[in-house]
């Protein structure tokens, strides 16, 4: 059998047979006077890993030095490392202490479009695969993606599986109702994942995009227009409501709002106004929809509600530099120009605001599932979703909690918990390993020893070195 070893920075150990028991019974076998262990086989093996199923809604489980065997893109056996030997032929990732999770989800991403030049679009792919982002779901959708989805999904390219969202619905291209449902029989035939909603819709129009949907069974979701309201959206079935749109407008009491609703600009206006008393009541409405929350927390701190500058935001993100030099350049733009125009007392309100509604809807059960907008203003893809997990503890949830809306709560979104999101025979080999234990920090996810992709190991190592061959092509 071929072995991989261990990564520099992690602690070498000397590969045993794994305990007492085992050591007895290969040496009875080794004097004839007992059966060999049973072999497993497959095209790699993690042996001695620690599992974190995930497979329990609210049960930190961890499951023992098991022997993991990967053939193909798909989980072909889990045994008691003690109980088995790998079979010659078989890769082994000696994995003893460590912990193997499932791949993460990035439920709001951007993906590269027709005009992003391939070596940047290879790069941003990467960017995702080498922090264990193995699904993505795109928000900003359009015909190229299509192909890009299929040649991942062949193993034609290298990134994570993808959910394409259609080209946005926005008031500005959408105008009348009967655009609306027609670009919505278009998306279904052309084989988007779903609708991705945007900004400026008119309500009539909004209703005929929600009804169109439902009747041909393709999903919309994203935004909330201003004129429609959040509860309009979730009683027409909108699937997620990604940002918290429209969860600050929706509590503000009836005749208080402004005629032009609140926007993204103008919601410290509204904070006077706000009452507190509606929100038990809206995250009763949003869990009776069954609509689920892409709250995507750090990007409208940094950006839209943030106190930090550019250059503070440069120093705390040194992973802009796996990113093109001209975007960091606009990144910076934007923060510095926002952050002169705004008012730091009503950015930190807001900011509270928008924690203690996610506060309330994950204590009240609304399904919230991990996304993070990338790539956007200092949000790199992949990175991101470390800096969100952070957060989302200082809001109160668990490790755990948070690790389960990155995998399994993905799944169920998807209806596909028999494809992924959890680690069980027949699941996607979409696996991350860990040399410390998420479910005690959620930081640890960061510790990587490597990460599994459609069934492809990558190493540590291999990923250090792919991400230094990404900052030199930028010049970094």
């Amino acid at each position: 059998m071929r072995r991989f070893r261990k990564d520099p920075g992690v602690r070498a150990r000397t590969r045993r047979v794994a305990g007492a028991a085992g050591l007895l019974a290969a040496l009875a076998a080794a004097a004839g006077c007992g059966d060999p262990l049973p072999q497993v086989q497959g095209d790699l093996a993690f042996v001695g890993v620690n599992v974190i199923p995930m497979t329990e809604p609210g049960v930190p489980l961890v499951v023992e030095n098991r022997t993991v065997v990967v053939t193909g893109r798909r989980i072909a056996s889990m045994h008691p490392a003690d109980d088995v030997e790998v079979a010659d032929g078989t890769a082994v990732v000696d994995a003893e202490g460590m912990y193997l999770m499932p791949g993460l989800a990035e439920m709001h991403g951007h993906l590269p479009g027709p005009r992003t030049v391939q070596s940047d679009a290879g790069n941003l792919l990467f960017l995702y695969v080498a922090n264990g982002v193995t699904t993505v779901r795109g928000m900003q959708g359009e015909r190229s993606q299509l192909g890009l989805r299929a040649r991942i999904a062949r193993g034609q390219s290298l990134g994570p599986r993808l959910f394409v969202g259609s080209p946005s619905m926005t008031g500005g291209r959408v105008t009348t109702p009967a655009q609306g449902g027609q670009l919505v029989r278009e998306h279904n035939e052309r084989g988007y994942d779903l609708v991705k909603m945007h900004e400026g819709l008119a309500p009539d129009v909004f209703d005929a995009v929600a009804a169109t949907a439902n009747e041909v069974g393709l999903s919309f979701g994203g935004h909330v227009p201003d004129a429609v309201g959040l509860r309009h959206a979730l009683a027409s079935g909108q699937v997620s409501i990604d940002h918290l749109d429209n969860y600050v407008e929706a509590l503000v009491p009836d005749g208080q709002l402004p005629a032009a609703g609140g926007g993204l600009f103008g919601v410290g206006d509204l904070l006077d106004r706000v009452d507190m008393t509606l929100l038990p009541p809206l995250v009763d409405a949003t869990r009776a929809a069954g609509a689920w929350v892409v709250p995507t927390m750090v990007l409208w701190e940094t950006v839209f509600f943030g106190d930090r500058s550019a250059a503070e935001l440069r120093a705390a993100r040194p992973e802009v530099r796996y990113m093109p030099p001209e975007t960091v350049e606009q990144w910076e733009r934007v923060v510095d120009e926002r952050a002169a125009a705004a008012d730091p007392e009503t950015n930190r309100r807001v900011a509270a605001l928008r924690r203690r509604i996610l506060q309330a809807l994950h204590e009240g059960g609304v399904p919230i599932v991990l996304g993070t907008d990338s790539p956007q203003i200092f949000s790199v893809p992949g990175f991101s979703v470390h800096h969100e997990m952070a957060l989302w503890v200082e809001v109160g949830m668990t490790p755990y909690e948070v690790l389960e809306a990155g995998t399994r709560r993905v799944a169920e979104h998807f209806d596909a918990l028999n494809d992924f999101g959890t680690i069980e025979i027949g699941r996607r080999a979409d696996l991350l390993l860990l040399t410390a234990n998420p479910v005690d920090d959620v930081a640890n996810v960061a510790r990587r020893a490597g990460v599994m992709v459609h069934g492809n190991w990558w190493s540590e190592e291999r990923i250090q070195e792919r991400l230094a061959g990404i900052a030199q092509f930028y010049g970094n």
